[in-house]
């Protein structure tokens, strides 16, 4: 019994923290000391403890569904009108005398078998609802009349009414039934007494097994082996090796939950911890692959930089001729910290770590690292660099205006004249429209006006004509 008690006592490890009381009041703004109802179901709790110093006010208290194996320090919650701890391994009634105000307790599906502990609820006289099915007790010959012969007080047990006549016949025959309820929780107990050996047993043969397989990892990793000497094992051997370890561990698995066990709060947390042994061997799995997960290569072993975009942000490089440079825009979370953003800009590159996940673009030409600067934008979050071009631009255009004099032109055509050099106008069409100046005259003949040459005088007068005169057309006309 006392190996058992130890065994027991050994795996009692979690309990209700103030953070996860906390957590569970957001309906009462996470202040603990005033709540009234709080809710601690599938949570895993194996030790009931503090709730009786941080909520003193608590009216319901919901614990079903964990692996409470002790009723304990909730003694003091004199308020308590509701206790749920259904679904937990609690063998006995207990320590429930101080919470004076209980009216419905809660024990569905437990493992109580010492029936006679329902007599420490004499002292909670506003009981009035008590829910033990599902537990072994129920089973017992005369469970019914025990109950409602003992606890006076009680209206409702087990969702069924209590009549005023069975309570009486209940009285009747009390002593029998009483004697009879002894002699059977005699006997569970010393069920319970085996079934507490046999879990120690197996208990123990597993961490032997498991204390082994260590041993034999251990001896097969150590650096005598004749394994390890043989520096170039090839990994398809290594590949082997992986499979039969999971076939191994599948092989492990099967056993355990086809091999015939009691149900019993010891079978229960066993159960519980291979589950949690298992979930933790896979997330060390998972651990150490992202630890051995090679590096990404963001320049070559030539020194050739790679365009990397592990963040998967979207991204657009822009050439500002105006101002001689390129400008970069990452599209990075709008919410993100500046101070997870790290910039490096290089002649060649840019690099930027977001939470420490690179981003590398290769530029189109070599840029000025020590001239760029970076900003976020208040309104996108986005990041934004401009990195001066290193090449410098020495020719720029000329802005030319929409409106050119006649006269000017003219003024250049003379100026060319002289110098005996010919210059030309270079404009882009694209961005500036002039007027076709041989179209500034209007389409009618003009006397003696326009740039573009003088017409003569029209004459209005008619010739005379001569009477000797011949008209030969065999005969050219005179220039």
């Amino acid at each position: 019994m006392e190996d058992s008690a130890v065994f027991t006592h050994i795996f009692l490890n979690v309990t209700v923290t103030e953070d996860l009381v906390r957590r569970r009041a957001e309906h009462n703004d996470c202040e603990i000391f005033s709540l009234e109802e709080i809710s601690l179901h599938q949570q895993e709790i194996e030790k009931l403890e503090n709730l009786d110093k941080w909520c003193r006010d608590l009216k319901i208290l919901y614990l079903q569904n964990n692996l409470i194996p002790k009723i304990e320090n909730v003694g003091k919650l004199k308020k308590l009108e509701y206790l749920n701890v259904a679904l937990n391994n609690i063998e006995r009634i207990e320590n429930l005398e101080g919470c004076e105000e209980l009216k419905k307790l809660d024990l569905t599906a437990n493992f109580i078998g010492e029936l006679s502990s329902i007599e420490a609820l004499k002292c909670n006289i506003h009981l009035k609802e008590l829910f033990l099915v599902g537990n072994p007790c129920t089973e017992f010959e005369g469970y019914r009349q025990f109950v409602v012969a003992t606890l006076h007080q009680l209206k409702w047990l087990d969702s069924k009414e209590i009549e005023r006549s069975e309570r009486i016949q209940a009285l009747q025959n009390y002593p029998e039934v009483k004697q009879k309820i002894r002699e059977q929780e005699q006997a569970y107990l010393l069920k319970r007494a085996r079934e507490k050996d046999e879990a120690q047993r197996r208990m123990q043969e597993r961490k032997d097994k498991k204390q082994k397989q260590m041993e034999s990892k251990l001896g097969f990793d150590s650096p005598d082996s004749p394994q390890n000497k043989e520096n170039d094992q090839a990994e398809g051997d290594r590949e082997q090796e992986t499979w039969r370890t999971a076939e191994d561990e599948d092989e492990e698995d099967r056993r355990f939950w086809e091999e015939p066990t009691p149900y019993t709060p010891e079978s229960r947390l066993e159960t519980h911890r291979y589950l949690e042994e298992k979930r933790r061997a896979k997330e060390s799995t998972r651990e150490s692959k992202k630890r051995e997960k090679p590096l990404r290569t963001l320049v070559t072993a030539e020194g050739k930089a790679l365009n990397v975009n592990v963040p998967k942000l979207n991204f657009s490089l822009n050439d500002d001729e105006e101002n001689n440079q390129l400008i970069l825009d990452l599209a990075v979370y709008r919410h993100l910290d500046t101070s997870l953003l790290d910039v490096d800009v290089q002649p060649t590159y840019i690099r930027v770590l977001v939470k420490g996940k690179p981003f590398q673009l290769v530029l189109p030409e070599e840029v000025k690292p020590d001239s760029s600067s970076a900003k976020r934008s208040q309104t996108t979050g986005h990041l934004v660099v401009s990195m001066p071009k290193a090449k410098e631009v020495t020719l720029t255009k000329q802005k030319i205006s929409t409106s050119i004099k006649h006269s000017d032109c003219n003024t250049l055509q003379k100026n060319a004249r002289r110098s005996g050099q010919v210059e030309k106008l270079e404009v882009d069409a694209s961005k500036y429209s002039f007027p076709d100046v041989t179209k500034i005259i209007q389409e009618k003949e003009r006397i003696g006006q326009g740039p573009i040459r003088l017409q003569p005088e029209k004459i209005t007068k008619t010739e005379k004509s001569y009477v000797d005169f011949e008209n030969n057309e065999e005969v050219p006309p005179l220039i």
